[in-house]
């Protein structure tokens, strides 16, 4: 029997999406889509989504939602194939951005419009009419965090949730005073629920509450148990350990397809054809207003432009590179903090033709970067994951990575000192620290290996071909879902119990196949374990060891 998952997410690529959260999702959603899990997922009826749905109905009306009542439309999404639940309330949520006012500051509603969300989908766990109940539910990061907590509050107790981790800097921090506006009962409002320093935390809530936790890489699940990383919720975390486990990300490879790729014009390429590729650095050249100069080397920066993000590094590092070789060329792509997108089209400025800063994102572009671009740079103060070097890796671009989160368990480097031998080994280069001259060194490195062209090839060729779709991700979500409902899977399906202990007293069992699972290295990339109990495969468990902070 097919389990049942309902996906609740602020965003869903290409209905909503902001950064990597939406491709996480829909990525993931599309890969386990299979006769194995049937997967819905719900999400606010934004601006422009009705674009790319079709076959839309009406299922009811919830009524007494924070923020008013709003209705429940169900739909097709055509690009992922997959049904969607779209939450309509346009009071809510017909704004232009789906977190921020058009100039940065957050919508002072946020608590209400992502509460109203989570509590849909609770009532959904419950039963609608015309809805099948879900078997898990699928909340990911801090806007669907408060899930767990209304599933709780309305005694569903037969449909398990999982709340996924894709980056704990972002909680949903919000004034105490209005857990009564929310629905949240008081009995959840203390120190060991939502309560955070007198305010009410989202994400706090949810990985106190969840059945099941996961993380999105190997390494930044072990960093989040840290006090440099764990962003106040380390001890919490800890606390949470024995039901926390670490299922990495993948990529679409359908979308991110350097062969046939839907947004790129004229001929693709591939790993035995990477000649061709060099039409896609010129078009890029292009569309940035650079020299097109086929000689040079075109480093490529496309990211949010903000300090986690090291763009405050790079806007101090880029120029010094640009003064040290004479061949490179830059452009940055991105949006973020106003003062670092004003500090970087000032270092453009400095350097025409060679340097170019385009604020803003455009999906197309972000494809051609990729296609065109030698080299991605990409520092990060801290990574849950990291998509965006695994999609220059599948398109040629040799990536520069700070040795932090998901990205350390991806980029392979041997180091600065390694042979050369070493280095036909190495996907990417990576560096440690915050500092301007830490980029500049990562920046050298890859630079002197530009200019040994069969060591450049075959770093190239090493990142094109490491498999990082979703296919060697998903199987181990599937499987931790049937952990938690293994009557499903066994054709045993219980009514929904009402009797259920109070918050104070509950506690969640994580079943011992996953509970069991070994861990695996960082060199495993994926950091896949073997369940022995049910013949079941699922992602590693956190060690109990004292984790070392990265």
């Amino acid at each position: 029997m097919a389990l049942n998952i309902l996906a609740v997410s602020s965003e869903v690529y290409p209905l909503a999406k902001t950064g990597g959260l939406g491709d996480a999702v829909s990525g993931l959603a599309a890969a386990l889509s299979s006769g194995a899990a049937r997967i819905t997922v719900l999400l606010p009826a934004y601006q422009g989504v009705t674009r790319h749905v079709d076959r839309m109905r009406r299922i009811a009306t919830l009524t007494g939602l924070p923020g008013g009542d709003a209705e429940l439309w169900s739909a097709h999404c055509p690009e992922l194939d997959l049904p969607v639940l779209l939450l309509k309330n346009d009071a809510l949520y017909e704004r232009s951005g789906l977190y921020q006012k058009p100039d940065g500051a957050e919508y002072e509603d946020n608590a209400i419009r992502f509460a109203a969300l989570s509590q849909a989908a609770a009532r959904i766990c419950e039963g609608i009419l015309g809805l099948q109940r879900p078997h898990v539910v699928h909340a990911h990061d801090w806007h669907a965090a408060l899930v767990p907590i209304y599933l709780r509050q309305r005694h569903v107790e037969d449909v398990k949730s999982v709340l996924t981790l894709h980056n704990i800097a972002f909680q949903g921090i919000f004034p105490m005073s209005l857990a009564s506006q929310l629905g949240i009962e008081e009995a959840y409002c203390s120190s060991d629920g939502l309560e955070y320093w007198g305010q009410l935390n989202f994400l706090k809530g949810g990985i106190r509450y969840a059945d099941l936790i996961t993380v999105v890489s190997s390494n930044y699940a072990r960093e989040i148990l840290t006090p440099r990383f764990g962003c106040g919720l380390e001890q919490l975390l800890a606390q949470r350990r024995a039901d926390l486990i670490s299922i990495p990300n993948g990529i679409d490879t359908v979308l991110w397809n350097p062969q046939a790729d839907e947004f790129l014009s004229g001929e693709g390429f591939s790993v035995e054809c990477l000649e061709k590729k060099r039409r896609y650095k010129a078009a890029l050249q292009k569309s940035f207003g650079l020299d097109v100069m086929p000689g040079s080397t075109l480093m490529a920066m496309g990211s949010r432009l903000t300090t986690q993000k090291m763009a405050d590094v790079a806007m101090a590092a880029i120029p010094r590179a640009l003064d040290a070789h004479a061949d490179l060329q830059v452009c940055v792509m991105g949006q973020g903090e106003k003062d670092l997108e004003q500090g970087l089209l000032q270092v453009a400025e400095r350097y025409p033709g060679r340097c170019s800063v385009h604020v803003g994102f455009d999906e197309p572009q972000a494809h051609l970067l990729h296609a065109g671009a030698d080299v991605l740079l990409h520092g990060s103060r801290f990574e849950p994951f990291g998509l965006t070097p695994l999609y220059a890796m599948r398109y040629g671009s040799v990536p520069i990575g700070s040795r932090v989160g998901g990205m350390a368990d991806t980029i392979i480097d041997p180091g600065s000192g390694a042979s050369g031998a070493a280095m036909r080994g190495a996907n990417g280069i990576l560096f440690d620290g915050e500092r301007a001259e830490d980029m500049l060194g990562a920046i050298h490195r890859v630079m002197a290996l530009r200019r040994t062209p069969d060591l450049w090839r075959a770093v190239q060729v090493n990142g094109m071909k490491t498999d990082y779709s979703w296919e060697r991700s998903a199987p181990a979500y599937l499987s931790a879902y049937q952990a938690l409902r293994p009557d499903v899977m066994l054709g045993r399906i219980p009514e929904r119990r009402n009797a259920m202990a109070g918050a104070r007293g509950w506690k969640p069992v994580l079943p011992a196949s996953l509970r069991a699972a070994p861990v695996a290295g960082p060199s495993t990339g994926a950091v896949m374990g073997r369940a022995k109990r049910k013949g079941l495969e699922v992602g590693s468990a956190i060690s109990a060891r004292e984790p070392s902070a990265a």
